[in-house]
């Protein structure tokens, strides 16, 4: 019988866990203020900056195109409305795409798209604009403060949720290649026979009719897929493992057969006891970024 991954007992479940709340506490709390403040300070100069070009703002159709083909002034716009606006429902909403040749060549679709913004317009920070009126000398540097935090803090917040999980799958792709595995391009997996060859690896690919983070082929045939789960909360953790990882690893277990693939998730952050023992329950096997050497450990065991 093929060797299988290590189930944890209920003890070295609430371990890892506590470790891996630790571990986001630190980084939380050693986050640096100053990728918030560079943001604040970049995006205060745009709105400062969107706001002089538009007369503040009351001539916004007028400068449409300039603002739009401006990438500061375009994301600092999109801050006017209240809550802001993203560019897919822009382009929705406004019936035209924000492609720069568009806006270029087409001056009414991109007045079309800031009088879509401006109907969503924040009346809280820009009182002037609905008053028909000049801003005071106040209002103008509240609408410029506001709007540089909402823009700040969502830049961050953007940025912690891309950056975690590309740093864990590095990890992985990074021990995988360190033990051995030779890293091939990502591609679609329909069967087992387009999985990558014997000790190599790819990074996101479509295997079967679901994506996964990483897929290896281990030493004795099988396939390794690797979901790389991030959680900032226990109820974040139902979402990432229970109704995303868990129902892949049936998905997967279905397109391939349960002897042919071993359905696993690298964990890092805030997870429940009780949702970490049903994944696990469930079929998943479950390693840590903070203990990936035991990931090496099950992967160097189908050497035999």
């Amino acid at each position: 019988m093929p060797v299988q991954p290590q189930r944890w007992n209920d003890e070295r479940l609430e371990a890892d866990r506590r470790r891996g709340i630790q571990d986001f506490r630190d980084e939380r709390l050693n986050e640096s203020l100053g990728v918030y403040l560079e943001n604040f300070r970049h995006y205060r100069d745009a709105v400062e900056n969107l706001l002089e070009t538009t007369v503040d703002l009351t001539m916004l159709a007028e400068q449409a195109t300039k603002v739009l083909l401006d990438a500061d002034l375009l994301y600092a716009v999109r801050y006017v409305a209240g809550p802001p606006i993203s560019v897919d429902d822009i382009q929705l909403l406004a019936d035209t795409p924000l492609s720069p040749s568009r806006i270029k060549n087409d001056p009414e679709s991109a007045k079309r798209v800031v009088e879509t913004i401006l109907l969503g317009l924040d009346r809280e920070r820009f009182p002037w604009l609905a008053e028909k009126r000049a801003p005071t000398r106040e209002e103008r540097k509240t609408a410029v403060v506001a709007s540089a935090v909402l823009i700040a803090s969502q830049r961050v917040k953007t940025s912690r949720a891309n950056e975690s999980p590309a740093r864990q799958q590095a990890l992985v792709r990074s021990t995988l290649t360190s033990n051995g595995f030779v890293e091939d391009s990502p591609k679609t997996i329909p069967n087992v026979s387009a999985a990558p060859p014997i000790g190599h690896f790819c990074g996101e690919s479509v295997l079967g009719t679901r994506k996964a983070d990483v897929v290896a082929r281990l030493w004795d045939g099988r396939i390794l897929a690797i979901e790389c789960k991030v959680s900032n909360s226990q109820v974040n953790s139902i979402k990432r493992l229970n109704n995303d990882a868990v129902v892949k690893a049936n998905v997967w277990r279905h397109d391939f057969g349960e002897a042919n693939i071993v359905p696993s998730a690298v964990l890092a952050g805030v997870f429940g006891l009780r949702h970490l023992k049903e994944s696990q329950e469930r079929g998943l096997s479950l390693f840590w970024s903070h203990s990936i050497e035991e990931m090496v450990t099950f992967v160097e065991a189908t050497r035999t």
